[in-house]
């Protein structure tokens, strides 16, 4: 090919197969990488192949930009969607899910409030639907609620993410919004600790929660604003924290990350693997996607300089991620549409 080095395909540097194996074993998988790189078209093919092992999968997007029912031939939406035996897909809406968030949370208040003060929460809330951060918290929020079906109305659970940066950012929002509950129950604790003192004098009934971090337990009267409160806090705390433990816990959690070989998708995925890591939480292995592999017959000044680049990019993928598991897909003659082709795409992923 006109002195293009050539890639050994024969010996791939690390198989994935064995790990691929793991991974749809386990109870949830993030399939992740730069826009446009084909994760939901490696989502739907590891999806496919579980069910067809007999997994009952949900499969999940969050990209706003969904393509799971072009993919699928099929109209999902935000709503639980049967595509085959034992697959099942859904497709979040980010702006809905801020707006039912907010709905809930108005309910919640005005629960506690004076009904004249109904209007101004309705205000407050209304602004706080376009805060920044609102939909990734209410985004999260309903991430979390699935993550809690993989292993009860799932076997697996696999989220088809949106680009690596709202990734990031869902994926720390379990911490953030961990530390800022905390801090909420914290100031609530020291705003009645006069009150708490009082009631055990008077044999008030004490309260406490293994999973608030907090150093005493709580005083309150039964039914009473400071109780609700206070439980609604610490539920909702409890939700956050027990999808970080689920991220953190690799016998239930992996990630796996998609790439091309270019080099804007190698920086991309460098960062985000390196950002994951700050929240420590690995890379399980990598996908190479539309290789054009030596089984692709086709030859020529242009054919030949792509090739030429993408060796070179292949390697450096080998030296940036060594030691990381890591399979190439070849670049396919037509879109990806279909049961039948994600089977193909599956194989490509299992092949030994």
């Amino acid at each position: 090919m006109n002195g293009t080095p050539a890639w050994d395909w024969s010996t791939p540097p690390l198989t994935i197969s064995g790990v691929v194996n793991s991974l749809i074993e386990r109870r949830i998988l993030f399939v992740g990488g730069k826009g446009g790189v084909g994760k939901t078209t490696t989502a739907a093919a590891l999806a496919t192949v579980a069910a067809e092992r007999g997994r009952s999968c949900l499969l999940v997007s969050t990209d706003p930009a969904h393509s799971l029912g072009d993919i699928f031939g099929q109209e999902i939406g935000d709503h639980e969607t049967q595509l085959a035996p034992k697959l099942t897909a859904l497709e979040i809406d980010p702006d809905h899910e801020a707006t039912a968030h907010i709905t809930t949370v108005k309910q919640q208040m005005k629960s506690f409030v004076h009904p004249r003060l109904y209007t101004e929460i309705d205000r407050q809330l209304n602004l706080a639907t376009h805060a920044p951060g609102a939909t990734e918290a209410a985004l999260l929020e309903r991430v979390a609620e699935l993550m809690a079906t993989a292993g009860v109305r799932y076997d697996l659970v696999i989220f088809d993410t949106a680009p690596s940066g709202h990734t990031v950012r869902l994926l720390s929002l379990p911490e953030v919004m961990s530390a800022w509950t905390d801090g909420l129950l914290k100031r609530r604790r020291q705003s009645d600790r006069l009150s708490a003192m009082l009631g055990h004098l008077g044999g008030a009934r004490r309260k406490g929660d293994d999973l608030s971090q907090l150093d005493t337990a709580e005083d309150y009267e039964p039914d009473s604003v400071e109780e609700r409160v206070n439980d609604l806090l610490t539920a909702r705390r409890r939700k956050f924290t027990t999808a970080r433990e689920y991220l953190l816990d690799n016998s239930v959690s992996a990630f796996l990350l998609v790439l091309n070989a270019d080099r804007l998708s190698i920086l991309e995925s460098q960062k985000v693997t390196k950002t994951l890591s700050k929240f420590d939480i690995s890379v399980s292995a990598l996908v190479i996607n539309r290789v054009l592999t030596s089984t692709i017959s086709a030859s020529g000044n242009f054919i030949d300089a792509r090739r030429l680049q993408e060796n070179q990019y292949l390697k450096q993928i080998a030296d940036v991620f060594c030691g990381l598991p890591r399979t190439i897909v070849p670049l396919q003659p037509h879109d990806v549409h279909g049961l039948e082709a994600l089977r193909d795409i599956g194989s490509e992923l299992l092949k030994t």
